[in-house]
């Protein structure tokens, strides 16, 4: 910074920046201090506009008008996530933490960073919404491989080594619905934190305009003959594996789609199923066998009582890890008649998922996608439990309890595409006089 001049008895300062040919001023007003650039290079118009400048801030401070005055949003971010990271110990997954800190940092920042919390209104909020459908990016963000001068060049090189003539632009993706509820999830928990500190005096409305009711929409699951499909492969795979090495873990990938169809837990919850969670018992309703389970997962501690079919599928698993336990055993001690093969109760049902195995198998079965091009995974086959269940008849208030979840969220995303709850018995119900009159009215 070079010669700063004092305007105004001292209450206007005029100075360069660095590598600037532009003059900059400041001033104190209402206990704030504000800076503007003057956008001109000669002294003289300099002192003219930080002049004019100084009256309109010190009109705006006495009559109000705008004057942006408080903390940062950046501040309130930088707040917000040291608090968000402290007080959710045990109860998010850092993952999800991570994922709040990269929207802060790639997105919210660049756009919202230096305005004061007042000025972040309704309408700078749509205005951010707007900015990313159209950008896909921000400037300092994470880029796109489009953005990347080199990415461009090699893609150019590709085309014109296939005979592609002229340059295609290169086209930023923009956010998913999903990617942008996320963001306005994390922006209304900043603004929420400067609420509680006082910052912010009311949280801004922060509603989508425009929007309609959103169609109905189901997750990706397996219909009964689809289900029967891929129970039919994954056994044929358990039994004659593509590779000898592969028998292990085809013949648990086969136990687990049926121990998750019968039972409905969601991925995470089965991967930290211990052996001592789950136990065999005879159920006093149906007289039949089903496994007990005591779940922990994204939901706490939770308890699922499964379907028949799940029984043989846990067998499988057991007798399955005794035998490989036992084999381990001989190898180490060499010998197997003093040796019991005992399994550690603490041990891991499913120690890992075999997710490419089962992706491959969807490929095949060409049923990776349903036709709604929802995409299907390891969660398709807890909707198939709930769908199936659903298809049965069971009662909609047991299914959430078993599947710890909420009745709304299954009359949203389950209920709504099924043909079986709705009953033709209150549907197509006729009163016969009025049916009578109503014949005999429009020939019926």
């Amino acid at each position: 910074m070079g010669t700063i001049h004092e305007l105004v008895g001292g209450k206007v300062q005029l100075y360069q920046r660095a590598n600037s040919p532009y003059w900059w001023c400041a001033a104190t007003t209402g206990g704030t201090r504000h800076r503007v650039s003057t956008k001109k290079e000669s002294l003289a118009e300099a002192q003219a506009f930080a002049e004019d400048w100084l009256l309109e801030l010190r009109g705006k401070n006495r009559w109000g008008g705008g004057v942006a005055t408080g903390k940062t949003f950046k501040f309130a971010a930088d707040r917000f996530l040291a608090e968000f990271e402290v007080l959710t110990v045990g109860e998010r997954s850092p993952l999800y933490v991570q994922g709040h800190k990269d929207r802060v940092k790639n997105h919210l920042i660049p756009f919202f960073g230096d305005k004061p919390l007042p000025e972040i209104t309704s309408g700078l909020i749509q205005d951010y919404r707007l900015h990313r459908l159209r950008t896909g990016n921000l400037k300092g963000g994470r880029k796109h491989k489009s953005d990347d001068p080199k990415a461009v060049a090699r893609a150019e090189a590709k085309r014109k080594k296939r005979g592609v003539e002229g340059i295609v632009e290169e086209r930023l993706r923009t956010p998913a619905r999903s990617t942008l509820h996320q963001e306005m999830v994390c922006l209304r928990q900043i603004l929420k934190s400067a609420h509680r500190h006082g910052w912010l005096t009311a949280l801004p409305d922060m509603t989508v305009p425009y929007k309609a009711s959103g169609k109905v929409r189901h997750r990706g699951w397996f219909s009964p003959e689809e289900y029967t499909a891929l129970r039919t492969e994954t056994a044929d795979r358990a039994k004659n594996p593509l590779k000898e090495r592969w028998r292990i873990a085809s013949e648990t990938l086969h136990d687990f789609v049926i121990f998750m169809v019968n039972t409905g837990l969601r991925p995470d919850e089965a991967l930290r199923l211990e052996f001592r969670d789950i136990a065999i018992i005879t159920d006093r309703a149906t007289k039949k066998k089903i496994l007990e389970i005591e779940v922990r997962g994204k939901r706490g501690v939770g308890y699922c009582k499964s379907m028949p079919g799940a029984v043989y599928a846990f067998q499988c698993i057991v007798e399955r890890r005794k035998r490989l336990l036992k084999a381990e055993t001989e190898s180490v001690e060499g010998d197997a008649d003093a040796q019991q093969a005992t399994l550690d109760p603490t041990a891991k049902v499913f120690p890992v998922l075999q997710r490419e195995l089962f992706n491959a198998v969807l490929k095949k079965l060409n049923m990776k996608t349903d036709r709604e091009g929802q995409p299907r995974t390891f969660y398709s086959l807890r909707h198939t439990y709930i769908c199936l269940r659903l298809m049965q008849g069971a009662d909609i208030y047991q299914i959430a309890k078993n599947c710890r979840t909420s009745v709304e969220m299954i009359e949203t995303y389950y209920a709504s595409h099924l043909k079986n709850v709705l009953d033709t018995s209150t549907i197509n119900i006729r009163k016969s006089k009025q049916y009578a009159d109503l014949q005999e009215e429009y020939a019926l």
